[in-house]
């Protein structure tokens, strides 16, 4: 147990593990590679968004049908370290060929990228159950802060790597700064779009090294002796026996149909905000780039919020102030473009001289994103401490099997949503207000969540 606010090394660590995880959403499925392979490979933005939306339905389907028995299984034989070293090294290797995902079509075909895209995002769901399910044990009694430090270094890394990309590959041959590199590093060719690609293999090759202190540092729990035969079976009549004996948790099933619902809204904001910009805005990567590091610090800000939230209000509250700033912030950001702000048209004058956001529009744009920045991260990281407040952690695997499911059994249904309505309306705009509509119930379902009493 740690003393004060001061977090063991096993906590520290956890925290770490999900620093270098963040990353794969920050750069390759929000501001750099999916923008990319919607805009470049496919061409064209609304329907790149379509397929961007196909590969989260099919991962979203299959989580939803896998997540819990794992969670349950893993509950049954004890150790989640195992199971997440497998997958992580899994994640390692596909985020490591999308390298070869060629503007003209020559390496990785639409099929396989977004094969592989469906893949990482149930190993990225898999791994976050497991890492979440470890969090009781690394952090007893602080899971709060544990969960807002892992927040914080997410977007503080994922920062880090956002501006290396933007010094070492964009600006090169783009501006001449004397702290600019003449040409972008490793002899990468603009013109075949390699820093767009890089992104992915150095999200992989951060994961790979950056989990390390956490398999050697965290607790895990202890082995059980069950094979994973019986240990799947096990698992699967615990489940029946949970939702049979739903009055006993129901304050903790009420609360993960309340995130199932809000949680698929935040992350197909996620999903599709660079795609959205890009279009939208018509932002290339330079400004995109610069968009995701501004975001991302601001995010870590979020981090913090949440844990401060939660110290003061509870979780409760804290999702419930989160969720309104993050549905107030998105309607202005659909409200936004190159030449209107909040709905209202906007001459897109340039202010000053500058590579990127020059205009009102723009400078508007980004500064409502920046607000819901804070409030996503915040509630991810509030969600997440409820959950330990509501369960026993004897069960943390099972119920964290099903906040992966809460957070992914629905995930099909935004992409669709988004599919749907932005076909059927042809913008981009029109796609993300059933996603407003997630929000919003899940934000009412929430006030019938009980506020769990101090647990020491």
């Amino acid at each position: 147990m740690a003393n004060g606010n001061r977090l063991p090394a096993g906590a520290v660590a956890w925290a770490l593990f999900e620093g270098v995880r963040v990353p794969y959403v920050v750069l390759v499925t929000i501001y750099v590679f999916m923008p990319y392979f919607a805009t470049v490979v496919i061409g064209d933005p609304v329907e790149g968004q379509a397929a961007v939306a196909q590969y989260g339905k099919i991962g979203g389907w299959i989580v939803a049908l896998t997540a819990p028995f794992l969670g349950a299984a893993v509950d049954r034989m004890g150790p989640r370290k195992p199971w997440l070293g497998a997958i992580t090294t899994l994640m390692v290797a596909l985020a490591g060929l999308l390298w070869w995902t060629l503007p003209d079509g020559a390496g990785l075909s639409i099929p396989q990228v977004v094969t592989i895209a469906a893949a990482l995002t149930i190993l990225y769901a898999y791994g976050e159950m497991l890492h979440n399910s470890l969090l009781p044990r690394a952090a007893p009694g602080q899971e709060h802060l544990a969960s807002g430090l892992g927040l914080a270094l997410g977007n503080a890394v994922s920062m880090t790597m956002l501006v290396f990309v933007l010094w070492a590959f964009v600006l090169p041959g783009k501006v001449a700064w004397p702290i600019i590199p003449p040409a972008p590093l490793f002899g990468l060719d603009a013109a075949a779009h390699e820093p767009d690609r890089i992104v992915a293999p150095l999200v992989a090759l951060v994961l790979a090294i950056g989990c390390l202190p956490l398999f050697f540092l965290t607790p895990d729990a202890p082995r059980t002796g069950l094979g994973p035969v019986k240990a799947f079976a096990a698992g699967a009549g615990d489940l029946k026996r949970l939702f049979t004996d739903a009055r006993r948790h129901r304050n903790a099933l009420t609360f993960l149909v309340a995130r199932m619902l809000y949680a698929d809204g935040k992350l197909a904001i996620l999903l599709f905000g660079g795609i959205f910009a890009a279009g939208v805005m018509r932002w290339g990567t330079l400004e995109l780039l610069a968009y995701g590091i501004i975001l991302s610090i601001v995010a870590v800000i979020g981090g913090f919020v949440g844990a401060w939230f939660d110290g003061k209000l509870g979780p409760k509250r804290a999702i419930q102030i989160e969720l309104v700033l993050v549905i107030f912030s998105q309607l202005a950001v659909l409200g936004g473009g190159r030449e209107r702000i909040l709905y209202q048209p906007a001459a897109p004058e340039v202010l000053w001289d500058a590579p990127m956001f020059r205009t009102v529009p723009e400078l508007a744009f980004l500064g409502v994103a920046l607000a819901g920045a804070i409030g996503l991260t915040a509630a991810y990281s509030s969600s997440r401490t409820l959950l330990v407040k509501l369960v026993p952690e004897k069960e943390s695997g099972v119920f964290f099997g099903l906040y992966a499911l809460s957070g992914n059994a629905t995930y099909w249904l935004a992409p669709l949503l988004v599919e749907i309505f932005t076909r059927a309306y042809g913008t981009q705009q029109a796609g993300f207000y059933p996603v407003i509509g997630l929000l919003l119930i899940g934000l009412a379902l929430l006030s019938f969540v009980k506020p769990p009493a101090a647990r020491d």
